[in-house]
């Protein structure tokens, strides 16, 4: 499958909701693996109450390795008494750069289309969009920003490396129609750039 091939449908029309990480308590130059800031905690909880609201029973819980993400999975799963799967695919994109060099590639690549990339990145991209097929069930998944970059812009057609500005801890929805994974409707956008 290319990067921009139609996602198949598993035979059933579901919804997946995927909730980007709260507020890290360090910025991603400073920590390789940062938990949550007091405010990302807050985030957290208050995501898990508006989810709880609209996803349906028997949801699939699954998470990034990634802390920030584990920690924002964790509200949820303690309101609805349900695991958290972690899932290797949905964890941030790999970095081949040294920690202090991050924002300078990460600005870089920003302004790039995925096909650019290094094979080590799309590699990434690849293995997370096969991973998001393999969901079967509704489902909340609990992950970073350029992995909802790569899901909206496989959905959408759109190359760009950053086609949209997730918010920390904001919802983005997909659904099984028709045979294809298609887009619902983008979460709460950052009003400037993601560090």
């Amino acid at each position: 499958m290319g990067d921009r091939d139609p996602l198949q449908a598993p035979g059933q029309a579901l919804k997946i909701y995927l909730v980007r990480h709260g507020q890290a308590e360090h910025s991603w130059q400073v920590a390789d693996n940062p938990g949550l800031s007091e405010r990302g905690h807050q985030q957290a909880l208050a995501t898990a109450q508006q989810l709880a609201l609209i996803i349906e029973p028997g949801v699939q819980l699954i998470s990034s390795p990634m802390v920030r993400a584990r920690e924002t999975a964790q509200p949820l799963a303690q309101a609805l008494g349900r695991p958290v799967s972690i899932i290797e695919a949905f964890r941030e994109i790999p970095t081949p750069v040294a920690l202090d060099e991050r924002p300078g590639w990460l600005k870089s690549i920003s302004r790039q289309t995925w096909s650019e990339q290094e094979e080590m990145v799309r590699a990434w991209h690849q293995a997370l969009l096969q991973e998001l097929q393999q969901i079967r069930q509704p489902a909340v998944v609990f992950t970073h920003f350029m992995v909802l970059n790569a899901i909206v812009g496989a959905l959408t057609g759109d190359d760009r490396v950053v086609c949209f500005l997730p918010d920390n801890a904001s919802v983005t929805t997909v659904q099984w129609t028709e045979q294809t994974l298609q887009l619902v409707e983008l979460g709460q956008q950052l009003k400037t750039v993601v560090h």
